[in-house]
């Protein structure tokens, strides 16, 4: 279950699987399904056995709307449960803004810090990350989840993300974080409601610079808007996993370095197929 540690445009057999695990009783998706220590732990335990590379913890819901909680409560919902998990051989990523979280997780066993802002959310975060020498997930961020929507306003989304995402990078090597250790996400719904994500997933080439890509697409309202029936109301959550699906199919063969995902299985089968496809059209005939 280990991480690559490879820097740029690393060679792996296949497109890593990480399983989300949100220990809060608010996120759009799973909320309050895995609340508990105990709940969290047995789900997380769960989704290693599927065929995730890592899992990812988090403690504080992102969805749009969502409120901040405090810090205290943040860590006292996620220690415990990477606790368990380290102790158990799984990989664990910390999904956090907060650099405080993120080295107590880092002390508990976790290896990855996974920050939704990018750093901007906290200015304490580069350098904890540059001193615990910790690979780190740089997401594209406008806002907070409270205001997020309103930041939706690109005149080329792809290019913007690019400059943006750069400007991170920049930011955080400067703090002393290693550029082999980043691995950046476009932020797939974070301030791109809809029609914003596509060109993203289109062109990850275009603004990943070379650096490790993870996809976060997992049952957002973005799949839910493109798989609506005429008519009807968009899927929620839970009915939005065949298109996940898809997407990981597709993002797979693209150069995803990992997808961030509900469904391991579904995820490691989608890739799987991809795998073999793209084998096929490379061998002979």
């Amino acid at each position: 279950m280990a991480v690559s540690e490879t820097t740029r445009a690393p060679a792996q057999a296949r497109c890593q699987v990480w399983g989300i695990l949100n220990v809060t009783p608010d996120s759009f998706s799973d909320g309050g399904l895995f609340n508990t220590a105990d709940a969290a732990i047995t789900h997380g335990l769960r989704l290693a056995e599927q065929g995730a590379d890592v899992v990812d913890v988090g403690g504080e819901s992102t969805r749009p709307g969502a409120e901040p909680v405090e810090p205290g409560v943040e860590v006292e919902r996620v220690l415990p449960v990477v606790e368990a998990l380290t102790a158990a051989g799984v990989t664990v990523s910390i999904d956090t803004m907060r650099a405080r979280t993120a080295r107590a997780a880092m002390d508990a066993g976790a290896r990855i810090v996974n920050d939704v802002s990018g750093g901007l959310a906290d200015p304490d975060m580069a350098r904890i990350v540059a001193e615990l020498e910790v690979d780190f997930v740089a997401m594209h961020w406008r806002a907070h989840s409270t205001h997020m929507d309103k930041r939706d306003r690109y005149t080329d989304v792809v290019a913007e993300v690019r400059d943006e995402l750069a400007a991170r990078v920049e930011a955080l090597t400067s703090a002393g974080v290693a550029p082999e250790r980043l691995i950046l996400d476009p932020g797939l719904g974070f301030a791109k409601v809809t029609d914003s994500n596509w060109p993203l997933l289109a062109h990850m080439d275009a603004w990943s610079g070379g650096h490790r890509v993870l996809i976060g697409a997992s049952r957002k309202r973005f799949l839910g808007a493109v798989i609506a029936r005429e008519g009807e109301e968009a899927p929620p959550p839970p009915e939005r996993e065949h298109a996940t699906t898809a997407v990981t199919a597709l993002a797979s063969p693209a150069g995803a370095w990992a997808v961030r995902v509900h469904d391991v299985r579904a995820a490691c089968d989608a890739i799987a197929v991809a795998s073999a496809w793209q084998n096929a059209v490379a061998g002979p005939r």
